[in-house]
């Protein structure tokens, strides 16, 4: 840089080639200071730079500043040299992917169903039997759906509520937009009114398909768990269906 310290002798000619070979910058003669700002060695009457920082030169715009504080020594006669940089921190979006699966719900249709018999009939080598190896069959099963129903993405998907997103709370936040707009070229009390009047409209819209969507939420998760209670019931064979049957009689 411009704001060096003194004349450059031979061990500082060394520093100064040292930092061009590896493309790095002195970053203390990058900013302008005062005298002791910038010694970073003295001893008596003697006062010189001998204590550097060095970047590379691409990183040299995150430098916000470079100097010598002077009543901090970090050895003897030697000064504590600070160096400001701004780092720019950019998060890495991580794209998570899932397993990809066979698209076996396609075979509720009836061509995909016709298709993938036909396909599984040809694997076997056109008979009907089945082979006794069901590993084999398996694979052949499998090889034959991801033929004809195809495989997910394996993206995973995003938890979008748009159970809520119909016709009719569409229009009314498209007038409640208009409304704002409109009151926002007005600025009177009539267009914030009317504005007002809207935005509690489609407040109550909205909450409308919210209470169907959390009351079926509320019967489908009440069903799984009867079913699971149901399921889950000791047999008559076990310790605590024995136990149950002894608490009957």
């Amino acid at each position: 840089g411009r704001y060096g310290f003194k004349e450059r002798n031979v061990e500082g000619q060394m520093v100064v080639d040292f930092a061009k070979r590896m493309e790095t910058a002195v970053v203390n003669t990058y900013f302008k200071k005062k005298e002791d700002h910038r010694v970073t060695y003295k001893s008596g009457g003697r006062c010189t730079q001998v204590d550097y920082v060095l970047c590379r030169r691409c990183n040299l715009k995150e430098i916000g500043d470079c100097k010598v504080l002077a009543g901090d020594s970090v050895a003897r006669q030697h000064r504590m040299v600070v160096c400001r940089m701004v780092l720019e921190a950019k998060k890495k979006r991580r794209r998570v992917r899932t397993e990809r699966r066979i698209r076996w719900w396609k075979l509720k249709e009836e061509e995909c169903s016709v298709r993938f018999r036909e396909e599984v009939r040809q694997r076997l080598g056109g008979g009907e039997e089945v082979l006794d190896d069901w590993a084999t069959t398996a694979g052949v099963m499998r090889e034959a759906a991801r033929k004809v129903l195809g495989v997910t993405s394996g993206n995973r998907k995003e938890d979008k509520e748009t159970w809520w997103w119909n016709e009719e709370v569409q229009e009314s936040i498209r007038r409640k937009r208009l409304a704002k707009q409109k009151w926002d070229r007005q600025s009177d009390e009539k267009s914030r009114q009317e504005y007002k009047e809207m935005r509690q409209q489609v407040k109550r819209m909205w909450r409308k398909p919210r209470k169907r969507h959390m009351r079926s939420c509320m019967r489908g998760w009440t069903l799984r768990k009867e079913k699971r209670i149901c399921t889950d019931w000791p047999g008559r064979g076990t310790e605590l269906g024995r136990m149950y049957c002894k608490l009957e009689q």
